[in-house]
């Protein structure tokens, strides 16, 4: 297994409160980046929103390959999203990408 930190963008469709975001945060806590050295090193935070509603997880996974960790990136995304009341319609994500691949975790 390897593990890959994913980034995962989305657009929220309507105005999220902030509690709701830090929601999210704990929600994928346990797949924050910080844990690897590619996240600690550029200091990638699991959640981060923009101005215009946009928005972009930053998550570590453990996959056996490059498709697998996408998916299970997009999954972690969609669970998080239903845990604080979001859904693909209030929160449309688009396709997860690898943003690296790390050998070392802490």
């Amino acid at each position: 297994m390897t593990t890959y930190v994913i980034t995962v963008p989305g657009t929220f469709t309507a105005d999220i409160e902030a509690d709701t975001r830090a929601r999210l945060g704990r929600a994928l806590r346990p797949a924050d980046p910080h844990g690897t050295d590619l996240g600690s090193a550029e200091d990638l935070d699991t959640v981060n929103v923009n101005e215009d509603g946009t928005f972009t997880l930053h998550l570590t996974v453990e996959a056996d390959n490059n498709k697998h960790a996408e998916q299970e990136a997009r999954r972690l995304a969609d669970e998080a999203l239903r845990t604080v009341g979001l859904d693909e319609n209030t929160a449309p994500l688009g396709p997860a990408v690898i943003t690296g691949i790390d050998s070392q975790v802490h």
